[in-house]
């Protein structure tokens, strides 16, 4: 099922939760809502699951208009954050819940309902555990039961409220891939929101990113990732460094380059120079003792972290302002090559940006670099 949203508004008193938007989830797509708190995110779900009325607007399931049908008739799944799981009841009653509570003459046998129940505690993993109650059970055990009492009542889509926010990180991570699965398993429609963006990319087809109530960008993670929209987008998916400056003229060279101070970076080849603030990721920056032709970018190394497979190197710039202190993340290798300490001067040189112009901040300019370009040295 097709979930059209077109021109939803919402306000709560004074607060515009949300400001006019259109948007529209395919068939069988899984689309994760995106944001802060308070960006959104959970009014617009529960507007389309027919939890909250919008002020304005219409939502279409399939082209059929729903805006005003009541949530029983709309056979929307919800799983809520925190299970909503009845402690009187077992795990098989919870998953029944929703069957035994219909009308009699919609009301399936008890065989039937059995049945049905026994088969989607097989799909998520947990008949054998039919008879326990939600106190006996972990956290991630119990959001698999929301999952599946969502699941029995045959909805034509599924919805989910941040779904793995109060579980650790770990059990996130496989939940994650057995959602995943389990949508592709069995191909309806599912929307979800967060405010992880690990999870968002890692589990979406579509990723929609919303701030103070409106669409910032819509797009698949690779897209989103490679081409942010805008710098809120940038900020928000994290592990951002920003360097603002003028342009300056490079003396004896044909390029120029974005200048602040003593600190500077030279345009690839080919990109008209521009002032403005350039966005460079922690992973697309290399560090040197040395700086490079193409990048004078000194920093005071103020702490280094090693965490799992990568180690973060936290920066602050010489010489030069920035907004935050720096982070850069290096391999191990280089890292026991090099052992950088606490108080070392280094020099950043950047592999691939995107330059936000004071003019055009939703019109970013990609930048590439070759290492040829920035003639990188490793110590």
């Amino acid at each position: 099922m097709s979930i059209q949203i077109k021109q939803i508004s919402k306000q709560f008193g004074d607060f515009q939760a949300l400001k006019p938007l259109n948007l529209t989830i395919n068939e069988g797509e899984l689309v994760g809502l995106l944001g802060p708190s308070g960006s959104g995110k959970t009014t617009l779900l529960r507007i389309i699951a027919g939890l909250e009325t919008a002020d304005q607007g219409q939502i279409l399931f399939s082209g059929k208009d729903v805006t005003q049908l009541h949530v029983r008739d709309r056979k929307v799944g919800f799983v809520f954050q925190h299970y909503a799981l009845f402690r009187h009841m077992t795990v098989a009653e919870n998953v029944a819940f929703g069957l035994d509570v219909l009308p009699k003459q919609q009301r399936p046998s008890k065989a039937s309902i059995k049945q049905q129940v026994a088969e989607l505690l097989d799909k998520v993993q947990l008949s054998h555990l039919a008879s326990r109650y939600p106190a006996q059970l972990s956290g991630g055990q119990k959001q698999r039961i929301a999952l599946a009492r969502a699941l029995a009542m045959q909805p034509r889509m599924l919805l989910l409220d941040e779904p793995f926010g109060a579980l650790d990180a770990k059990v996130r991570k496989e939940l994650r891939r057995w959602l995943r699965n389990l949508h592709d398993e069995l191909g309806f429609t599912s929307v979800f929101v967060t405010h992880d963006q690990e999870e968002a990319l890692e589990v979406s087809d579509r990723v929609v990113v919303m701030s103070q109530g409106q669409i910032e960008q819509e797009a698949t993670p690779q897209d989103l990732y490679q081409q942010p929209a805008s710098r809120f987008v940038y900020d928000f998916l994290g592990g951002v460094n920003v360097f603002e400056g003028e342009v300056c003229s490079t003396a004896g060279h044909s390029n120029n380059r974005l200048q602040q101070g003593k600190a500077w970076v030279a345009f690839p080849d080919g990109h008209k120079p521009q002032a403005g603030q350039l966005y460079l990721r922690s992973h697309e920056l290399s560090l040197s003792n040395q700086p490079s032709a193409t990048a004078h970018l000194p920093l005071t190394i103020k702490a280094v972290s090693l965490i799992g497979a990568e180690v973060r190197v936290e920066l602050e710039p010489l010489d030069w302002q920035s907004p935050d202190l720096w982070e850069v993340v290096i391999s191990h290798s280089h890292y026991n090559n090099w052992q950088p300490q606490r108080g070392d001067t280094c020099f950043a040189q950047p592999q691939a940006g995107q330059l936000f112009t004071k003019n055009k901040e939703n019109q970013p300019l990609a930048l590439n670099w070759t290492k040829e370009h920035l003639l990188i040295k490793t110590a």
